[in-house]
């Protein structure tokens, strides 16, 4: 979501700024600001809509200052325009400040502060802060952030500058991530690794409740007040992780870069002809495992998808109730977790604010977490009872793809390994299944180079006649496999799109089917064959235009659609990892022939740090 950067040192600030706000544009965003200290005053420039708009008017002239913050907003209070960006100023416009999340209690405080004669001009929660700010000030920044988080309700990572003090920034973190970038007599602020790799690899993630202080001669980070040491991180990966690759976009990119990262997901904890798998980063103790009676998996978006593959492969191997749940809805229903429950919450950021709610609540009811993300540092790691990470390696765009392929690889390691624990695995079948996880990277590798021609010009026959509805439909797995098909679709390409239960259609939504309807028909389940090509059937009955998406060389489902994708066989229990590579295609090539921004499609961000 929003992007935050910070910089004290002996380099002119602004490029700096400029460079790492550039970094961070795959965030999503609708305006940006950068705030130098220039000569004991404040240079303070803001721009509604993309970076073009801030560099067109900062122009030529860089300055010479030395200390400077910089800031790209995605909306939530106020309109996305000038006056709502950051930085925000206080009265005097001597502190400039901004800020990624939400500040619960703004309306008390602003009216406290308005009583006391202060001046508001936006319509943002955070202006608040600087004023508070002012108003604690007696010539020590650092100690006026520590009097003003005792006043915040809400989640924030706060950075500010005062041009009373000029070589220095202070910063305040809670339920919204911030790390210190450590470099030569030179160092940083920013909400992103990605700001900081082109300066420096030791890093320092700021924990809720910090409030540190940057400046030539160091870093401090105090805690309740009191001064407080911080581990400081070497990160491995550099800038050029995160560019195109030659790609046009990032999305097309990371949709070729699965295998990889599903190789990377594996290693370690599965090798070829291994005779289990080795979570060894979970301790469960025997008697933890074997008193679980329930499982709740709680996410968002392409995650909660995920979770729903995952229940599947849970209660398939462990005969163990699991339910999921969209993260924004779990803790408001007053959920049925205490200490029998495993709760998993899944989070490619790691930073998603109702997926954090929805860990400290089932913490709060005596549940165990588990986390699966891919952000070592993130807020979810580091506040989880249990972590496994993906590894799948920087996700750009905000279409997720390799992060779902991953998360979905990590759930089926994990109820093979506690199945096989249990004793519900014997050793054929879980040498089968670890068998099969294995080939997987390869067959979506020979998957990407065999079809992905074939893909575009069924998206071009879809979709370029100006169709803007679309179906896709399953059973079983492929339910689930298809719902994410429909939230790609929509999500780059704008066009409406919905994902059936095949054999719901017929009760009531088989009324939007005309002539020329597409459909996207997923038919990876053996088992429920059959019925699949029954509800094909009623779909062409009424004119629908179906194609299937099946495994190689099935003739049954090649006779019946007008077009059919096919992906290499595996165990219908493992097919979603393949499955939905077409998928994630298919959306990516409708979105071009529609000429959308692939990568920051429109009302969205990567990270939501929000409720």
């Amino acid at each position: 979501m929003c992007g935050i950067i910070g910089y004290v040192g002996n380099k002119p600030a602004m490029p700096i700024l400029i460079n790492a706000l550039l970094s961070m544009e795959y965030r999503g965003y609708d305006s940006a600001g950068v705030a130098l200290i220039e000569q004991e005053n404040l240079r303070l420039v803001r721009a509604p809509g993309k970076m073009a708009n801030l560099l067109k008017k900062i122009g030529d002239d860089h300055g010479l200052a030395t200390v400077g913050i910089g800031h790209t907003r995605w909306a939530t209070h106020g309109a996305p325009t000038e006056i709502n960006a950051h930085p925000h100023l206080d009265c005097q416009g001597k502190i400039a400040l901004l800020h990624n999340g939400i500040i619960e209690n703004y309306l008390e405080i602003k009216t406290k502060l308005q009583a006391q004669g202060h001046i508001f001009r936006s319509d943002t929660d955070t202006e608040v802060l600087p004023h508070l700010l002012e108003h604690y000030y007696q010539g020590d920044l650092g100690a006026a952030m520590r009097k003003v988080v005792t006043e915040l309700r809400g989640a924030y990572a706060i950075v500010a500058i005062c041009v009373q003090e000029p070589g220095k920034l202070v910063a305040a973190r809670q339920d919204s991530p911030l790390i210190v970038g450590l470099g030569d007599k030179e160092f940083f602020f920013a909400s992103d690794m990605a700001a900081l790799v082109e300066h420096t690899r030791e890093m320092m993630v700021l924990q809720n409740g910090d409030v540190a202080e940057l400046c030539e001669e160091g870093v401090t980070v105090y805690h309740n007040n009191q001064k407080v040491g911080r581990r400081i991180l070497h990160v491995e990966w550099d800038k050029e992780a995160a560019q195109k690759g030659g790609y046009p976009h990032y999305m097309i990119k990371e949709i070729h870069e699965q295998g990889v990262a599903l190789r990377q997901t594996l290693r370690g904890r599965l090798e070829r002809n291994a005779a289990a798998i080795d979570l060894g980063e979970l301790d469960f103790s025997e008697e933890y495992i074997r008193g679980v009676n329930k499982i709740a998996i709680v996410a968002c978006g392409t995650a909660y998808h995920a979770g729903l593959v995952g229940k599947y492969a849970l209660e398939k191997m462990l005969r163990l109730p699991v339910e999921v749940d969209i993260a924004s809805e779990f803790r408001y229903r007053d959920p049925l977790v205490n200490s029998q429950t495993l709760v998993i919450v899944v989070s490619q950021s790691g930073e998603t604010a109702d997926t954090l709610a929805a860990l400290r609540e089932s913490k709060k009811r005596g549940a165990k977490v588990l986390a699966i993300c891919n952000v070592v540092a993130s807020s979810i790691a580091l506040e989880a009872d249990y972590v496994l990470f993906t590894y799948a390696g920087k996700e750009t765009a905000v279409a997720s793809t390799k992060a779902y392929s991953t998360q979905l690889m990590i759930f089926y390691m994990f109820a093979i390994y506690l199945a096989a624990r249990l004793g519900k695995l014997n050793a054929s079948e879980q040498q089968k299944l670890t068998e099969e996880l294995c080939a997987l990277p390869e067959k979506v590798q020979q998957l990407l180079s065999d079809t992905e021609k074939r893909i575009k010009a069924l998206t071009e026959k879809l979709f370029l006649e100006g169709r803007q509805d679309c179906f896709f439909i399953g059973r079983g797995l492929d339910n689930y496999v298809a719902m994410e098909g429909a939230l790609k679709l929509k999500e780059i390409s704008y066009i409406h799109a919905e994902a059936y239960a095949a054999g719901e259609l017929k009760h009531g939504t088989i009324a939007l089917i005309e002539p020329g309807t597409p459909v996207i028909a997923l038919c990876t389940q053996q088992s429920l064959q059959e019925k699949m090509i029954s509800n094909i059937k009623e779909l062409q009955a009424r004119g629908a235009y179906v194609a299937g998406l099946c495994f190689l060389g099935n003739e049954q489902i090649e006779q019946v659609c007008e077009e059919t994708l096919q992906v290499p066989e595996t165990i219908d229990l493992l097919a979603p990892i393949l499955s939905v590579v077409p998928l994630q295609m298919l959306a990516y090539y409708a979105a071009l022939a529609r000429e959308c921004d692939v990568d920051q499609p429109r009302n969205l961000a990567k990270s939501v740090t929000v409720e």
